[in-house]
């Protein structure tokens, strides 16, 4: 669940993104697993939503060590890749600005330090485009 003030946006990366709703200190954790706010699903469950349902949510899955998919359940879901990130993912559980962030910036994470598909396949397989520098390019249909 975020920790701190966020809003939706248009973005630079793709589609929309996550914006900081106010200015934040380096080190700061925004963001922390919290059961009843965000979820944990099986690969069977996953696998078994209806299509095009299933595919529009897996834009905002990833599938964390222990092979469990994870949905954000509130607007952290729209937290864009950058390769040089303004946020650091690799506490598993939460997320921690790694440097000051003005208010209006957007909130960027490396997928390839938490999402097991991205670190075997490569952004690619998560974005859904054919070569993993497209990310950039693509944009994604909002799914709230």
């Amino acid at each position: 669940m975020l920790c701190v003030p966020t809003y939706v946006a248009p973005s630079r990366i793709a589609g929309v993104g996550l914006f900081a709703g106010q200015d934040l200190e380096g080190g700061l954790v925004i963001w922390r697993f919290t059961e009843g706010v965000d979820w944990r699903l099986d690969a069977d469950m996953v696998a078994s939503l209806p299509e095009p349902f299933g595919s529009k949510l897996r834009h905002y899955l990833y599938r964390d060590e222990s092979g469990m998919y994870v949905l954000c359940g509130d607007n952290a879901k729209f937290m864009n890749h950058d390769d040089d990130p303004n946020c650091d993912d690799s506490g598993e559980v939460f997320t921690v600005t790694r440097r000051a962030i003005r208010a209006g910036e957007e909130l960027t994470c490396d997928y390839r330090l938490f999402d097991v598909d991205v670190k075997r396949e490569g952004l690619g397989f998560y974005a859904g485009a054919s070569k993993p520098d497209e990310i950039h390019q693509m944009e994604r249909e909002p799914f709230v």
